[in-house]
């Protein structure tokens, strides 16, 4: 008897029908954004790992960032790669699951299973693409306690998360105090800095740069913007280490030469490392949902919505902080 041969996963397959949990919302349960906007129907692909305790003590929620999604500590269905945090999270490791209930859930407006411009609209008739409504973290929160409410979870013993996930940290513990145990905000910030909005722009720009962004409808032209989406992972990691830190990695150090070619070819190392990491990333990630991503990062600012002050977000919070 033979079997049929295991397909891989694509980003494609996965932005509607995800290889994880995925909870559906109807319309009669929109999901309301910071912009105006209702989304409805809507859905948010979900991992859990561990067991949930008799009264619902021991949930740890995980947030990723920009480039992550829900596969924290599983294998990832399209790269065949390890979970992205799986030293951190399983039996015996720092966050334990033979004592905690751990979720992890792709953000809204990701391309993992959750609603966002990869999923097609409720018509069927075609993606969301760039008429998806722009979503800010507090609308990623927002679809992470209804997902947290349909579990029947109250309190959250810790909500996790670095870079934009700590964000989603930062503002989970802003606006849900009481459900919130403790926090662990790691490598984020309370709003983005003019550099760092300038580092997204420049891979926004690149994007839509792509002869094939094709003002975000390639999918259904059936293109992708692979070089311009190359081009801004590229930018981002650059941001990812400091100047020392670069020099320390890498150098002035030559891949796999001994002597300039003189071309412009990858001589050395540190452009290798890049030209790796946006090659590698375009196999696995949405264009348009790196618009829409940078986007919520840039607009995040959690002073804002305390009158500026940063401290009238937390006062009189009982959240425990760790970072």
């Amino acid at each position: 008897m033979s079997r049929s041969p295991v397909v891989p996963a694509t980003p494609a397959s996965e932005a509607d029908r995800p290889s994880s949990l995925v909870l559906r919302f109807g319309a009669d349960r929109p999901l309301v954004l910071d912009g105006g906007a209702s989304l409805g129907p809507w859905q948010i692909a979900h991992q859990t790992y561990g067991t949930l305790n008799a009264d619902k003590s021991n949930a740890v929620l995980v947030c990723h960032a920009l480039t992550g999604d829900q596969h924290v500590a599983n294998v990832h269905p399209v790269t065949g790669k390890p979970g992205w945090w799986e030293s951190m999270i399983g039996p015996g490791k720092p966050v334990d699951t033979d004592r905690f209930f751990v979720i992890c859930s792709n953000v809204l407006g990701g391309c993992m299973g959750t609603t966002g411009p990869a999923s097609t609209r409720p018509d069927g008739d075609d993606v969301h693409g760039v008429d998806f409504p722009v979503v800010t973290i507090r609308d990623m929160v927002r679809a992470q306690a209804a997902l947290v409410d349909a579990l029947g979870i109250e309190s959250l013993f810790c909500v996790i998360g670095g870079s934009m996930g700590g964000m989603q940290v930062l503002q989970w513990a802003a606006s849900h105090p009481e459900r919130v145990f403790s926090a662990i905000p790691l490598a984020t910030a309370a709003k983005h800095s003019a550099q760092n909005i300038a580092f997204h722009e420049v891979g926004r720009q690149a994007v839509m740069a792509d002869p094939e962004w094709k003002g975000g409808r390639y999918i259904r032209e059936g293109g992708r913007p692979e070089k311009g989406l190359a081009v801004a992972r590229m930018a981002a990691h650059i941001t990812y280490l400091s100047e020392p830190a670069l020099h320390r990695k890498f150098g002035r150090k030559l891949q796999d030469r001994s002597a300039p070619t003189f071309s412009f070819d990858a001589d050395f190392e540190v452009e290798s490392y890049l030209r790796h990491q946006g090659r590698s990333f375009v196999e696995r990630f949405d264009a348009n949902s790196y618009l829409y991503l940078t986007r919520a990062m840039d607009y995040f600012d959690l002073a804002a919505d305390y009158g500026g002050s940063l401290a009238g977000a937390f006062r009189g919070t009982k959240t425990r902080f760790c970072n």
